[in-house]
């Protein structure tokens, strides 16, 4: 059984060189390509990744792909997995890495045998765990109108009401079917992923890997939690944002991605419907937090984001600018 792995490097060539050696220092009981994507990083990362392909002499095990453009997260994968569809003989399994992950032991089989085990699953991802060794969350719930309020509002009372609606699961939670995984370290099923024509790319950066899973359910399609596939992720290297730096201005194409994802999911009126309600929820956000003497846990610049990249498009009809 063949898997292809793919790793999209930005601008952490060292970190995604590590990403690869850890693939190869495994034993593996797969026939495994590599593919290592280098998305128009800044400075010298092209060079610097030919450079350490010759060194340590990776060969043909390693395919660069050393792009003149940033396609963003799920276009860097699908320049290769639309070349893998074009192949007379594809991959069984796709394993995307991120550049600042790193396998311990042998995930890619732990996450192959979970496939293969039901014709019905399409993805499984991996049990994450953070730079301090600590399980870290990789499993999801759908997001939507309900826990994009919760999250928004931030109040205590109300996340404890409404915890069976949160997003992140318990980074404890066990072996099973989940809505989505994180597309830090996941593997599809090659034909599951050419049933729903690879990921959107009308996403740049988030929420890609939350749409792809939600289409695959749409068409049946299970997703598959395993934790025993351990993969250790230094996460937020790649990208600078971090989920649990919340006070940090989000970058606009992280609001783009929201409402491309709930125009999608949602439908454009119920999205411009929540996109209005997180106004108040983030006033109550501010409201309590500012009472407690604690910093609001808001992206900065919030309200006046929020307006500009989410609902003045979705009022507009126009995309965000």
């Amino acid at each position: 059984m063949s898997v292809a792995v793919i790793i999209v490097n930005y601008g952490v060539a060292d970190l995604a060189a590590g990403a690869v050696d850890s693939v190869l220092s495994q034993t593996l009981t797969r026939d495994v390509e590599i593919h290592l994507v280098d998305n128009a990083s800044p400075g010298d990362d092209p060079e610097k990744l030919k450079s350490i392909h010759k060194e340590r002499e990776w060969g043909t095990r390693v395919t660069l792909w050393l792009e003149d453009q940033n396609h963003g997260f799920g276009e860097g994968n699908n320049v290769v997995l639309r070349a893998l569809a074009d192949r007379e003989t594809k991959p069984e399994f796709v394993f995307l890495l991120n550049p600042d992950a790193s396998l311990e032991g042998d995930a890619i089989t732990e996450l192959a045998k979970t496939i293969e085990a039901d014709p019905g699953v399409a993805a499984a991802g991996a049990g994450l765990r953070d730079s301090n060794g600590a399980p870290a969350t990789a499993a999801f719930r759908f997001p939507g109108m309900i826990s994009e309020l919760e999250h928004t509002a931030s109040l205590g009372l109300m996340t404890r009401f409404l915890k069976n609606f949160r997003v992140a699961l318990s980074p404890d939670l066990p072996a099973g079917p989940v809505d989505w995984v994180s597309g830090a370290a996941v593997m599809f099923r090659f034909q599951a992923l050419m049933d729903v024509d690879f990921f959107d790319p009308d996403f740049f950066l988030y929420y890609e890997e939350v749409d792809l899973m939600r289409r695959l359910k749409e068409r049946g399609w299970i997703t598959y939690y395993v934790p025993s596939a351990k993969v250790l992720h230094h996460e937020g290297a790649s990208t600078g944002v971090r989920q649990d730096v919340e006070t940090k201005r989000n970058p606009s194409y992280l609001y783009h991605s929201w409402l491309v994802y709930f125009s999608k999911s949602l439908g454009r009126s119920k999205a411009l419907i929540l996109a209005l309600l997180l106004f108040p929820a983030a006033a109550l956000n501010l409201f309590q937090f500012r009472i407690r003497g604690r910093q609001s846990s808001l992206p900065k610049g919030f309200f006046s984001d929020h307006w500009r990249y989410v609902v003045r498009p979705l009022i507009g009809g126009g995309r965000a600018s």
